[in-house]
């Protein structure tokens, strides 16, 4: 028996291409003693992988032949160690593979859910992203007004329900109109404004007449840029991601930079998810919350089959998901 993996054929120099990766064929991995084998289920597509493209971040560089790394939800199918059983439900560090070996103390054993995809989205990385990093860094307090970028993606429109739910003014940024209507008629924000629009600024301003308080940054660039402008004294600003970046041969950075922060007394915080893994079961159960009480809605992007999710790598990238994007390898368990 064989195992289907997507594997880096070649790094990208620019934009990301269906030639960067190809399907091959490996042997099934066997398990070692203290591992479990997994049937992947669902894997993460995340802006952050083409990051990992770029050299070593948080984690280390994918290089030219590796197999794609991603988080995935996956079904024990055979496990070597005590810890875990056949048939338990886990979250682990995976590639885009049918199945991988994993030891079972890196395997996180997930809670029986109604819907599992919701362990990927509200209640996974793109949920407890958003709830981490506004609640922690931002701090946002009744009556502020918080800014949110990629406003359609999986972490945006989840900062901008939680922050409505707190009693904010909420304004979100995305890409073309369509999708601004969706995030304000769908996901309930107060105004969204297209970066891709001829004077952003000006209509964020507009949008923002009492300044901006918290800024949630999923995309850097010229687009932080214009959001430092508009930031008030002692504002807040969460750097969670930077998207508009990722893909480029010569980065920018905003310009306004450190003046901004020391004449506005700022505060600008990078975060990754893991940072505040303590305090994930107060973000599920917080979120847990505003879904009983009709406060935020689960949005999903579920592209079927392990063959496309280079596409569905690319597509994200250029911006054409609305919520929490992941690939379906393998149908969840009867």
């Amino acid at each position: 028996m064989t195992n289907r993996q997507i594997v880096v054929a070649e790094l990208p120099k620019g934009q990301l291409a269906p030639e960067n990766f190809t399907m091959t064929e490996v042997d099934m991995p066997v398990p070692a003693e203290g591992d479990v084998l997994l049937r992947v289920i669902l894997m993460s597509i995340d802006a952050a992988n083409r990051s990992w493209m770029q050299g070593a971040t948080y984690r280390d560089a994918v290089k030219a032949g590796d197999a794609m790394p991603t988080y995935a939800i996956c079904e024990v199918v055979e496990s070597n160690s005590p810890r875990l059983a056949k048939g338990d439900i886990v979250a682990a560090e995976a590639t885009w593979s049918d199945y991988v070996t994993v030891p079972a103390h890196k395997a996180t054993k997930l809670p029986s859910v109604k819907t599992l995809s919701h362990l990927m989205s509200v209640f996974g990385i793109a949920g407890k992203t958003a709830y981490h990093g506004l609640m922690s860094i931002g701090q946002p307090q009744p009556g502020e007004t918080v800014l949110v970028s990629a406003a359609a993606g999986s972490v945006g429109g989840y900062v901008g329900q939680i922050a409505k739910s707190l009693g904010c003014r909420v304004v979100g940024i995305a890409g073309g109109a369509e999708k601004c209507d969706w995030v304000v008629e769908h996901l309930g924000f107060d105004a969204c404004i297209d970066y891709r629009a001829d004077g952003m600024f000006k209509a964020l301003r507009a949008a923002c007449p009492e300044g901006v308080d918290v800024y949630f940054d999923n995309v850097g660039g010229t687009v932080l840029e214009t959001a430092l402008n508009l930031m008030n004294e002692r504002g807040r600003i969460v750097c969670c991601g930077a998207i508009s970046q990722y893909e480029s041969t010569a980065p920018t950075g905003p310009r306004n930079l450190p003046g901004a922060i020391v004449v506005k007394r700022l505060r600008m915080e990078g975060f990754i998810v893991m940072d505040f893994a303590r305090d994930d079961a107060k973000a599920i159960r917080a979120m847990q919350g505003m879904i009983e009480r009709g406060q935020m809605k689960v949005t999903e992007d579920i592209v079927e089959g392990l063959e496309n999710a280079p596409s569905a790598l690319i597509g994200l990238l250029g911006g054409d998901n609305k919520g929490k994007r992941m690939v379906r390898v393998s149908a969840d368990p009867s």
